[in-house]
């Protein structure tokens, strides 16, 4: 469950880089009151953290990847 909320912070902070990239547009910023708003601040820490989850997703390992022995 943690996972799925991380990688889905780190997908609205990407799509936010993007939009601010492409566009020079903040879309949180704009929906929370400006970048300095106490709670854009919250959600950008928030994509922060969920970054940081991401990058321990890459070195974990991740039994359901791995072929399961058949019992006979």
């Amino acid at each position: 469950m943690t996972d799925k909320i991380a990688l889905t912070l780190a997908i609205v902070g990407a799509l936010n880089w993007g939009s601010i990239g492409l566009f020079g547009f903040d879309f949180v910023g704009f929906l929370f009151g400006g970048q300095m708003a106490a709670l854009s601040r919250v959600v950008f820490t928030l994509v922060g953290l969920a970054g940081l989850w991401c990058v321990m997703l890459l070195f974990r390992d991740n039994e359901s990847t791995e072929p399961k022995p058949r019992m006979a």
